[in-house]
């Protein structure tokens, strides 16, 4: 493994949350550099398996070299019909972080860091054929403003649509350094950091539909679990969370929980402890990316 692709964040929080059976079969949906999925081995015996998915092609490069051990190169959202190629119809654990990788964010000519003046690119999925350049360019006005506004959660979203619209039309938008320079009369002063990391967030959405695909998995976790199994979701942002916490404790992403005819509510899974786990202090002193990271755990009825 590349030691330096991603550190695993909340190690030892996820394994304990998943509640591993030795003999059981589990699913790690974000792979990376497979932190999770190696401490998940170690606490295997001989007849437990383990499956994971990444899109990212990259990752393939960390696949483990174990009889055990099965690495699918797909978006998770793809999941139920996956498991069933290998005749898996339930698991006993689902884990899921839903953080960009280390590896990702580092790599220049991905285009999903603020720090190097590349490509505007942030596919998790090379083949992919949405990008951020395309995003920048061909998106009408309206469609901007509602990724920004909901996506970034930026206040200016409207603005800030407006003058990507205008600029694009004198020059271009490529690059990090000529979105930058297009967008930097809207970005708030002392606050840039900030800033930018709320609009590539939102471009990053757009481009990998990844709010779709969260929900899209999360439905399907409800009839891939073994009922007492677990599913341990670890998001980074409020979207994402938001997300989460209402599906856990409802099986839906709005409205009430339902209920039968006699009152009683009909929701798949029971939540596991009051509020999200956070990393420890710690823990975010080693790792910065930890400190954004919620971790909530469900248990199928």
């Amino acid at each position: 493994m590349n030691s330096g692709y991603h550190i695993p964040v909340m190690l030892c929080e996820c394994m304990e949350a998943l509640a591993i059976k030795p003999e059981g079969t589990y699913v790690d949906v974000t792979f990376g550099g497979g932190g999770h999925s190696r401490e998940l081995l170690k606490r295997l015996g001989a007849k437990g398996r383990l499956y994971a998915f990444d899109q990212d092609p990259d990752a393939l490069e960390n696949a483990i070299v174990d009889e055990r051990f099965v690495l699918i190169n797909q978006n998770f959202r793809f999941l139920k019909n996956n498991l069933r190629l290998y005749g898996v119809k339930e698991v006993d654990g689902i884990l899921a972080d839903l953080g960009v990788s280390s590896h990702q964010i580092d790599d220049a000519q991905r285009g999903f860091s603020t720090r190097f003046d590349a490509e505007l690119d942030m596919r998790m999925d090379k083949t992919g054929a949405l990008d951020a350049r395309e995003v920048l360019s061909s998106y009408p006005e309206a469609e901007l403003h509602r990724i920004f506004g909901m996506y970034g959660e930026l206040h200016n979203a409207r603005s800030l649509a407006k003058i990507i619209v205008t600029a694009r039309i004198m020059r271009p938008i490529h690059t990090v350094g000529e979105l930058k320079e297009a967008v930097k009369k809207a970005v708030p002063r002392g606050k840039e950091h900030k800033y930018y990391a709320q609009l590539f967030q939102a471009l990053r959405i757009e481009v990998n539909k990844e709010l779709d695909a969260l929900q899209e998995f999360l439905q399907q976790t409800v009839s891939v679990l073994k009922p007492g199994g677990r599913l341990v979701v670890m998001s980074y942002h409020s979207l994402e969370d938001r997300l989460v916490k209402n599906f856990m404790a409802k099986g839906k992403f709005k409205g009430e929980v339902d209920k039968d005819f006699y009152g009683n509510t009909i929701k798949p899974f029971s939540v596991i402890g009051r509020k999200a786990i956070t990393a420890t202090a710690g823990e975010v002193l080693r790792n910065s990316r930890a400190r954004s990271a919620k971790l909530r755990v469900a248990e199928k009825m």
